[in-house]
């Protein structure tokens, strides 16, 4: 596993779907606070598209093309989720290093 101590994993890819890092001495720079509000807008979109996954899923009419979708829209949910999630786990896990030195 690649340990970035110090960098942040930003909640975007580059061009060729690689991750994207961010050296900072602030939490509060505009580019943090940028990647803050995309991480929040991504968790929002996710929690919808699970609210339309539960209604579709729940409609017998449904077809496959809608299904596939559906499923294709869930895994990029899923995928920003969980890229937050290590971003955050990343964080946290420096902050109590942080602390133990002190």
């Amino acid at each position: 596993m690649n340990t970035m101590t110090g960098l942040r994993l930003l909640p975007w890819s580059d061009p060729e779907g690689r991750p994207c890092y961010l050296a900072s001495d602030s939490d509060d720079s505009s580019l943090n606070r940028r990647a803050d509000q995309i991480e929040a807008l991504q968790l929002s979109m996710g929690t919808e598209l699970l609210g339309h996954a539960r209604a579709l899923l729940g409609d017998r009419k449904a077809d496959a093309r809608e299904l596939r979708f559906l499923a294709n829209r869930l895994c990029e949910a899923l995928r920003d989720v969980l890229r937050v999630a290590e971003s955050r786990g990343r964080r946290l896990h420096d902050e109590d290093g942080d602390q133990d030195e002190s």
